[in-house]
């Protein structure tokens, strides 16, 4: 008999929000929009449910968002908090298991199939870590339970808020068939719409191509979402790596040309980026802009300098001279990006081991 491995996703349900509504009582059921200035070409950085019902969502413009729901509440975001209570509930993780891959600050994957507390249904230690969050955080998070990281990760989106989904394998090829394609790991809106126009509009749809067609049609990410969506995904749940690079990119709803607003963007990026760097203890030494324009053309600029950095003002700063050096304003943008790279290595850091700091979670 094939023995399964038990992974679990944990989502926190609107996160940046959240916790603004948490810590001020009277935010509580208002639409709350964590991001910039709606007067100054801010941007959504996050945003509450009530907020969410009027169409707002993260990278829109604040002067938009304003417009579409008037009462809004706009606050700064505040990184050092989100931090701190992204710590309380890492710290939950390690009370069920070593084995955790955060991706974020808000999410990660967490391997259960040995854990530390002997359970062996990870239903249960799921159920358990979402009560615990709730009791110490009052923060709600979403889960997902499945053999895999793809199918555990679309079962923590099935029913947020809040919610529990649970995929066997006995399950598994339902749950696929009915799964939209957009709601797939590694299909972006313009492998999306490119599906989209070959029929594919469901998993079941997806199924029913061969792999070596797909791997014509989609190059090497072919095989892999043949294998997804026959419910096959050996990618392991990964504890600590050396990273070689760390960003942060969006996809627009709609095209710009606004370069003041394309700062914004970037300055919301630049913030995610630093906070990332800070968690896992790193600095690096190169910044790299990567965009994409209307024609879907991309292109990337680099910059190499002789400090390192981790301040996300530092990297928004070059982001911004990186941008100046593109043709962006005169051509529209789709997406943007910041990565950092050229990390220093732990011999540089007198008295520092060589282990990294395991990351929090977005």
């Amino acid at each position: 008999m094939q023995e399964w491995r038990k992974i679990i996703h944990i989502d926190m349900d609107a996160f940046y929000a959240s916790v603004e509504q948490r810590d001020n009582p009277d935010l509580k059921g208002r639409p709350v929009i964590v991001g910039g200035d709606p007067h100054r070409r801010g941007v959504v950085a996050a945003c509450s449910y009530e907020a969410r019902k009027f169409g707002i969502h993260s990278a829109m413009p604040s002067s938009r968002a304003s417009r579409l729901c008037p009462h809004a509440v706009f606050l700064p975001p505040r990184f050092d908090r989100y931090r701190e209570v992204s710590e309380q509930v890492m710290e939950i993780f390690r009370g069920y298991t070593v084995v955790i891959e955060p991706l974020s600050l808000d999410e990660a994957f967490l391997d259960v199939t040995q854990n530390s507390k002997g359970i062996g249904s990870a239903t249960e230690i799921a159920r358990l870590i979402r009560e615990e969050i709730r009791s110490k955080t009052r923060l709600t998070a979403s889960a997902g339970v499945s053999y895999n990281k793809f199918l555990a990760k679309a079962a923590s989106d099935f029913r947020k808020p809040d919610g529990l989904t649970v995929v066997t394998p006995g399950k598994a090829r339902a749950f696929i068939d009915g799964l939209p394609i957009g709601k797939f790991f590694g299909v972006g809106k313009v492998t999306e719409q490119r599906m989209r126009s070959l029929g594919i509009e469901t998993g079941a749809d997806l199924r029913r191509f061969p792999q070596d067609e797909l791997i014509r049609l989609f190059g090497k990410a072919g095989s892999f979402f043949h294998g997804i969506a026959h419910g096959i995904d050996e990618r392991p749940v990964v504890r600590a790596r050396i990273r070689k690079s760390l960003g942060r990119e969006v996809t627009l709803e709609e095209d710009i040309d606004d370069v003041e607003l394309m700062l914004s963007i970037l300055t919301m990026l630049a913030q995610d980026v630093g906070e990332m760097l800070r968690e896992r203890r790193l600095r690096g030494k190169t910044v790299t802009l990567k965009l994409k324009f209307s024609d879907f053309q991309g292109i990337t600029r680099s910059i190499t300098l002789e400090d390192m950095l981790d301040q996300a003002d530092e990297i928004a700063r070059q982001a911004a001279y990186l941008l100046k050096e593109t043709e962006a304003g005169s051509r529209k943008v789709r997406l943007l990006g910041i990565t950092v790279s050229n990390f220093e290595s732990p011999r540089d850091k007198p008295g520092k081991g060589s282990q990294l700091i395991l990351p929090i979670f977005e």
